[in-house]
């Protein structure tokens, strides 16, 4: 039997998946731990990425019962955005910032005000935010000069995770437009772009050769790929950004909505031709597949859950069954805006949550509803954006990552977004890493990506049921988000040099 080895990278952990290379059958898995942040300032060690890595490999191989050397092909698909500069000899300058790092948010309004959201999004799809990857560039131009002087490779995290292998400086489409210096329309690096970082006419020899959906990277014939067990002969595939990756193995279609639920939220569809978002609500990237993966993405998601079930000293199940047992129909129950690390969609980088509507009668089943609902408004708002720009939306509304399995999510997402919710069978935990296994299957048997995407995809069932009675309801909670959400007064007054209005 042939083996191939999907890897999921991500902000948490390092996930790896053994699968048959035909049937998609899982096999085996592992998983590692990343070092935890804590945004505004978010940054990992690529090292840590490599070391997680590795353990991840080795446990999967152990579960499935196989051996390094029999894995044909393997691929990363990893966090979207964060930068890794590299000097002359290849090394790793300094840790990398992260997605969700927001200390480039000055860079990113700078950027954004010079060249105008309406040529941004002409040029490179998207408008960009601080999570984009050119603002960190301009971030390390400005605070740390020396380190910058001295770049001369620029990769994001599945670039720098497959160079492992291959020694090969290559990247895929859907990573390349996450940065904000890409044309996917184009298929073209922008350099005209990062003129406004930086004027220099070498741009082009720091950045990665961009491969496409069913284009190898390289063998896996390094130094540290054989210290893995990997045969020389070991296919590496382009890999490409975690929620593409996810897209693959769930088979999305043009009309398809997908929620993912992980430290992140994000909301995203499939469109053959590209749209455009000047406002910046949504990101235009490509997907795994040669189209165009519009999406609205929430740094707050999961990881809200995590936060008031520390507050209210509960688990998460217990958070879930709070939640479930309060009336959705109340009205007297308090609204979450859950900015609590800032946002960027919208692009709120310097705000925090907010709780409107506390009252003495306030009981813990309405605080636990509130929060659930809290996030799936965030994620409504931005399903709102794919609409406004004209992405299709008529299709499924499939719920994935992490927190998909949640009894509480699944629920809430149904009522606020008055749509059957569906999710596929499993843990909706490995479907990134399976997506990447996709990408490893289409090089190791030689074929298109869109047959194999038909062959694996994941059988997926309706797991929650919207409720027309509370429709009314639904509207009266999103109003009144809406409403919260444009608070803006104490936006950024947590930070160390608060602004403090003028008398």
């Amino acid at each position: 039997m042939s083996v191939v080895a999907g890897v999921d990278s991500s902000t948490q952990s390092c996930t790896v998946t053994l699968h048959d290379t035909v049937t998609g059958d899982l096999l085996g898995q592992g998983r590692a731990r990343h070092p935890g942040t804590t945004p505004p300032r978010s940054e990992q060690h690529p090292e840590d990425w490599w070391t997680a890595f590795a353990t991840a490999f080795r446990d999967a191989c152990e579960d499935a019962g196989r051996k390094a050397v029999e894995v044909d092909a393997l691929s990363f698909a990893a966090q979207y955005h964060g930068l890794v500069v590299l000097d002359a000899e290849g090394r790793v300058l300094r840790a990398a910032k992260l997605w969700n790092d927001t200390t480039s948010h000055a860079q990113a309004e700078r950027l954004v005000r010079e060249l105008g959201p309406q040529a941004w999004a002409e040029r490179v799809g998207s408008v960009p935010t601080a999570a984009f990857t050119i603002t960190k560039l301009a971030w390390l131009r400005d605070h740390e000069p020396d380190v910058y002087r001295r770049v001369a490779s620029v990769m994001v995290p599945h670039d720098w995770l497959g160079a492992q292998l291959t020694g090969e400086h290559v990247t895929d489409r859907v990573d390349a437009s996450g940065t904000g210096y890409f044309d996917a329309v184009a298929n073209r690096w922008r350099p005209d772009v990062l003129q406004w970082v930086d004027q220099r006419d070498d741009w082009e020899d720091l950045l990665p050769r961009v491969a496409g959906p069913s284009e190898p990277a390289g063998l896996a014939v390094t130094a540290r790929a054989q210290e893995l067990g990997l045969r020389r002969d070991a296919v590496v595939a382009c890999g490409t950004g975690d929620q593409a990756a996810a897209a693959l193995a769930l088979g999305v279609q043009d009309g398809d909505v997908v929620i993912s639920l992980g430290t992140s939220g994000t909301v995203y569809g499939s469109s053959t031709a590209p749209v455009r978002d000047v406002r910046g609500l949504v990101n235009v990237t490509a997907n795994a597949r040669g189209g165009f993966q519009p999406i609205a993405v929430l740094l707050n998601a999961a990881k809200v859950t995590d936060t008031f079930c520390r507050l209210l000293g509960v688990g998460h199940d217990e958070m879930a069954t709070l939640a479930l047992a309060a009336d959705p129909a109340e009205r007297n129950r308090p609204v979450l805006v859950a900015y609590l690390d800032g946002e960027r969609s919208p692009n709120r980088p310097r705000a925090r949550g907010m709780l409107a509507g506390l009252s003495s009668g306030t009981s813990r089943e309405g605080l636990a509803l509130s929060v659930f609902e809290g996030v799936a408004l965030g994620l409504l708002a931005g399903h709102q954006g794919l609409v406004d720009i004209g992405t299709a939306t008529g299709g499924r509304l499939l719920l994935a990552g992490g927190a998909s399995r949640s009894p509480a999510y699944r629920t809430v997402v149904a009522r606020v977004f008055g749509k059957d919710v569906q999710a596929p069978a499993g843990d909706g935990s490995l479907d990134v890493a399976r997506g990447a296994a996709v990408q490893a299957s289409t090089v190791a048997q030689g074929r298109v990506i869109d047959d194999v995407v038909a062959d694996w995809r994941l059988p997926a069932r309706t797991v929650a049921t919207a409720d027309p009675a509370l429709t009314e309801r639904a509207h009266e909670l999103r109003a009144l988000h809406a409403r919260a959400a444009q608070i803006t007064a104490l936006d950024g007054a947590w930070d160390d040099e608060p602004v403090v209005p003028a008398p």
